[in-house]
């Protein structure tokens, strides 16, 4: 097994044409590229207040929490070139019995639905080592 690094979101950038994410652990900060309407979607969950209407990421987690369904955490298992892959950790309680589910998802959804729960983010120590240096 893979050691885990505890990742934080340190901010979003936001251009037309994409939105960079930015996490980092100690004095190292990497930046996950994505489209900009995940951007929108995730400044809308960081800013307090209302939200206008629920998004997918309420819905995902409405529906998750009526089967009893919970997130447990989000790792970043890989990166390739500038791609970076993401696994979301959940768990289910029927009958007594614990289940871990492990779903491959994009890591702007990941981050997302972390942010909104406030459930813990880990980078692959494998990963954070090779993740080019953001530096602003």
């Amino acid at each position: 097994m893979s050691e885990l690094i505890p990742i934080t979101f340190n901010k979003i950038l936001q251009s037309k044409s994409y939105t960079v994410i930015i996490l980092g652990a100690g004095e190292k900060r990497f930046a996950i590229y994505t489209e900009p309407k995940v951007g929108k979607d995730l400044q809308i969950h960081l800013n307090p207040g209302k939200k206008p209407r629920p998004g997918c990421h309420e819905i995902l987690l409405s529906t998750l929490q009526g089967f009893e369904i919970h997130p447990l955490q989000v790792v970043i298992h890989d990166v390739e070139d500038t791609v970076y892959f993401a696994r979301l950790f959940l768990q289910s309680v029927a009958d007594g019995k614990k289940t871990v589910l492990e779903l491959d998802a994009k890591p702007s959804d990941c981050i997302t639905l972390a942010l909104i729960r406030g459930i813990p983010i880990y980078c692959r120590k494998e990963v954070f080592e090779k993740a080019p240096l953001f530096e602003t």
